[in-house]
């Protein structure tokens, strides 16, 4: 037992060889698992009367509007799901919402041009890759991109056929480009902007560290892909989009319509308990300000690079009520930035198997929520928030006791 538990501690127990064989294990389970998903299915839905893809079809449903030259209708839900049952043949197909910023659609018509398997093909395949390449950016070793293959939000979000892999490999770049090519990382972040939701404390830490270059170019990127958006489609597609938003967040956010199991915020998690929305609110308001309080903190200290991003990346995630299990896959970038610092100034005791813990979280996160009412996903992104922030407290108590300590 003494053994056992020195292993927990020390992370001796995650060998090298367990790791990639780990990881192998993982990604042929999800391969298989692909494969035999899609074979039960009849054509392009599965065997839940869901298309293959799922949240996909409202990619495509709105590219195919836009291409119609309707962009507008993209947020009208009759016109939706006529698309979405003419695109599948069937009227038992479910509802998928388009709740996306404009400046989404004329990704969503360029992979309308495509028949619906091949645009869902071609969007994960032109978007693992980008992922893949960030998180071994971010953590330059020869296992890496297994390992990045094997995180569990990559099977989610590949379900969904979902975005956090550009997501993630926007917000990854962004981070580890700081630095060295701050134009570049203010372009990366102000293309994340077709997910406004986690806009809430970027700018924030940019200013608390008088980011002032990376600040204007995403400033200057939103304000480029914004026109091109009205000069593409017009401004009546705005107008939609900002009618929507009402409907979007009763339905979506408060009203339980996916499932309280699915959204990893702690908006969800009070509901989930039972709590009123009013409650809910405050709570996710409360945790919002307390982490952006931390985050401010932190980005105005002179903690190491790779702990400001890695709480930025999670922080990202915290302090907005609409999340889902698939958007996970930012926290993801979060671990990388973790594992890239402890790998240049050691791991503590517990961090190793922590952090395994909270990268197998995403594969566990809805069914633990729908079975027995516990929120891993907002645990895992806490934890890792938490771990950071006293990173960075013991990183600077190390300066003091030895001026040479090396800092990032």
């Amino acid at each position: 037992m003494t053994s056992i538990w020195r292993g927990i501690r020390t992370g001796a127990w995650l060998t090298p060889t367990r790791l990639r064989h780990y990881a192998i294990m993982l990604v042929a389970a999800y391969g298989i698992a692909t494969v035999v998903w899609i074979a039960l299915g009849h054509g392009l839905i599965d065997r839940n009367n869901k298309p293959i893809g799922t949240d996909f079809a409202n990619v495509y449903s709105a590219g195919k509007l836009a291409l119609a030259g309707n962009p507008g209708l993209a947020y009208d839900g009759v016109s939706t799901i006529a698309v979405e049952k003419a695109t599948f043949g069937t009227e038992d197909v479910p509802f998928y919402i388009w709740a996306y910023p404009p400046l989404f659609l004329g990704v969503a018509a360029a992979l309308a041009l495509m028949p619906y398997g091949l645009a869902l093909a071609v969007w994960m395949a032109a978007t693992l890759p980008a992922y893949v390449m960030a998180i071994s950016a971010i953590v330059p070793r020869a296992i890496t991109p297994l390992v990045a293959l094997a995180y569990p939000a990559v099977f989610v979000n590949l379900g969904h056929g979902q975005n956090g892999f550009i997501g993630a490999a926007l917000l990854g770049g962004a981070l580890l480009l700081l630095n060295q090519r701050p134009i570049i990382s203010g372009v990366f972040i102000g293309l994340l902007a077709y997910k406004p939701q986690f806009g809430l404390l970027i700018p924030l830490a940019l200013f608390a560290a008088g980011r002032w270059t990376v600040i204007a170019a995403a400033a200057a990127t939103v304000f480029a892909v914004c026109t091109a958006t009205l000069a593409l489609f017009g401004t009546k597609v705005w107008l939609a989009f900002a009618a929507s938003t009402t409907l979007i967040r009763s339905t979506v956010l408060e009203g339980n319509d996916f499932g309280w199991e699915k959204i990893q915020s702690i908006f969800s998690a009070i509901r989930m308990w039972g709590g009123g929305i009013d409650i809910a609110y405050a709570a996710q308001g409360g945790l919002a300000l307390a982490v952006a309080a931390g985050l401010i903190w932190l980005w105005r200290s002179g903690a190491a690079s790779d702990l400001k991003a890695a709480a930025l990346a999670v922080a990202t995630l915290i302090a907005t009520p609409y999340i889902f299990d698939y958007d996970l896959m930012m926290m993801g970038v979060a671990i990388a930035f973790y594992v890239r610092h402890s790998l240049d100034r050691g791991f503590r005791g517990f961090e190793i198997s922590l952090l395994a813990l909270i990268w197998i979280v995403p594969l566990l996160a809805r069914s633990v929520a729908d079975l027995a009412g516990i929120p891993l996903g907002l645990i895992a992104q806490l934890t890792i928030f938490i771990m950071t922030l006293e990173r960075a407290r013991y990183d600077a108590a190390a300066v003091e006791k030895a001026p040479n300590f090396a800092r990032a």
